[in-house]
């Protein structure tokens, strides 16, 4: 198994490459000495921003102040870095709170834990990919508000069925088929 461990990670982001409707999510990490480049779902990045929100609401809420806000993190509009190859994809996410240390605690990994029995040797056990990133409740924050930000940036839903609205329309299945 390979754990890439992030503790601290000096920059965690969220963001995407390609037009509106077309666009592949990324989370990228670095320390200052490695850099590594996951691909994932829309809907993933959504949901681990509004996690990441309600651990930090519950957990610490005076100490993850808004991007911008005092105590808060500054905003990170910058894009990816690159050139990047995309160093796996991300089949599962854990988020934890360390009490302790009172740091946001993200796992990616390109792998189900069901999917590997504890009896499955050790050649299954070198295919797994890992990714550790640890972040103060403030940098936490400012993750979650630029992953939100970049889903909301996509494609308008449709007012029946919820999903993707084209600029040409689309076909609507709870309009009986019929574009709208």
């Amino acid at each position: 198994m390979t754990l890439h461990d992030f503790d601290p990670a000096l920059r965690f982001v969220a963001g995407t490459v390609g037009p509106v409707g077309q666009r592949a999510f990324y989370l990228q990490a670095t320390d200052g000495t490695q850099l590594l480049t996951v691909g994932l779902e829309k809907q993933q990045v959504e949901i681990l921003a509004d996690r990441i929100n309600d651990v930090l609401d519950q957990l610490a809420p005076t100490e993850a102040a808004e991007p911008g806000a005092p105590g808060g993190a500054t905003e990170d509009a910058e894009p990816l870095v690159t050139p990047f190859d995309e160093d796996w994809r991300v089949q599962t996410l854990a988020l934890s709170w360390d009490d302790e240390r009172h740091l946001m605690v993200i796992e990616c990994h390109d792998h189900d834990p069901d999917d590997f029995p504890e009896d499955d040797g050790a050649a299954a056990a070198l295919d797994r990919n890992s990714l550790r990133v640890t972040l103060a409740p403030a940098a936490a924050r400012a993750f979650a508000r630029r992953g939100a930000a970049l889903v909301s940036a996509g494609r308008p839903p449709c007012p029946f069925c919820g999903g993707p609205l084209d600029p040409e329309g689309h076909i609507c299945p709870r309009a009986n088929g019929y574009k709208r």
